[in-house]
């Protein structure tokens, strides 16, 4: 479940749909698909960067249109990348699915994927699509800022509205927010910071070690803080929207609000693993996943991403969300080269500065 910590990395497997059922105990260190890989033309291997309430209704529909049945895995976008990475010469899935854009060129600089454009390629605002097709989006998330409304009453507080508002001693050691080590949340929160303060690391990262102070923890998944905001065991936090949301929707009292500066957005995003074994049946996935017949379920089933096709339009409560909002374009291809660089820096300079 997304809410509080996401499912470790566990193998997870559609269900409700006509196709025979399975159950899989895996480890996260044990190969994922081992005795059980998806051969037949009409099935695929898959890593699943969403969690698995999110993915499983959108696989479970997927087989029902296409009679193709989908196994996949949940894994953090950090384990997902280095998974296809070390798989490189002996792939185990078919396509990636899900997480955000910075994971996805990076694997492309890596060479994981296999160029495919589907046909809603060409619909696709230029930021949903690489240009020679490794990657392509099936939604957008916005992070936000989330906090609790308990904690702001008691602290005298207005809910954050600049970046410089979370440094404010009330939020000593209680705020959460995700470890860029294993969470793609926490990687767009940190090039939403450097792209705040016009990629100048050294101000950003300034930024970032004052933060460090009032952080309470950080969490392997990126929505795992949002329990603990949700029932006052920590103050506040940066989600992206589609977690913040659903705590909401589950019923507890927060406040979503953005910083005057600007906050970045991850295009959530869909790629064709290189030597994949099902290539056909992956291509179907994706040809799927990228038009409105995937992302028109979104909001049905409660998943609070905004849909990538120009086609669907954004559930009128989530764009009222956003009214207002100032989103700031993050430039995927730099964030890409420069991830691994960036996270490292984030661990000696700001994690370990305790």
């Amino acid at each position: 479940m997304r809410l509080g910590a996401r499912p470790a990395a566990g193998l997870t497997h559609s269900k409700g749909s006509r196709f025979t059922r399975r159950a899989f105990v895996a480890s996260a260190l044990a190969a994922p698909f081992a005795g059980g890989t998806a051969r037949a033309a009409g099935a695929l291997n898959a890593y699943s960067i969403w969690p698995e309430n999110y993915a499983r209704p959108m696989m479970e529909a997927f087989e029902k249109a296409s009679g193709i049945a989908v196994k996949f895995v949940r894994f953090s976008s950090g384990e997902a990348l280095a998974r296809v990475t070390a798989e490189k010469n002996n792939p185990q899935i078919d396509v990636l699915f899900g997480g955000p854009v910075e994971t996805f060129t990076a694997g492309q600089s890596k060479g994981v994927f296999e160029p495919y454009k589907s046909p809603s390629w060409a619909d696709l605002p230029a930021r949903f699509k690489d240009k020679d097709g490794q990657w392509t989006a099936i939604a957008d998330d916005p992070l936000v800022f989330m906090t609790n409304t308990a904690f702001l009453k008691q602290h005298n507080l207005q809910p954050p509205a600049s970046w410089g508002d979370l440094l404010n001693p009330a939020y000593k050691d209680m705020l959460q927010m995700a470890d860029a080590r294993t969470s793609g949340t926490a990687v767009t929160r940190i090039f939403s910071i450097l792209q705040a303060h016009d990629r100048n690391e050294d101000a950003a990262f300034a930024y970032m070690k004052k933060l460090r102070k009032n952080i309470q923890s950080y969490t392997k998944s990126g929505g795992g803080g949002t329990l603990p905001v949700g029932l006052g065991q920590a103050g506040g936090g940066i989600f992206f929207i589609v977690d913040a949301l659903f705590t909401r929707q589950k019923g507890y009292d927060v406040q979503i609000s953005f910083p005057k500066e600007g906050i970045g957005s991850a295009a959530e995003c869909i790629a064709l693993i290189k030597g994949a074994k099902n290539l056909d049946a992956g291509k179907k996935l994706i040809d799927w996943a990228t038009s409105p017949d995937m992302q028109s379920l979104l909001a049905p089933n409660k998943i609070n991403f905004l849909p990538a096709h120009p086609k669907v339009a954004a559930d009128p409560s989530l764009a009222d969300v956003l009214k207002g909002a100032k989103i700031i374009e993050i430039d995927e291809a730099w964030a890409g080269a420069n991830r691994q660089r960036i996270i490292e820096r984030w661990i000696a300079e700001v994690l370990n500065a305790g």
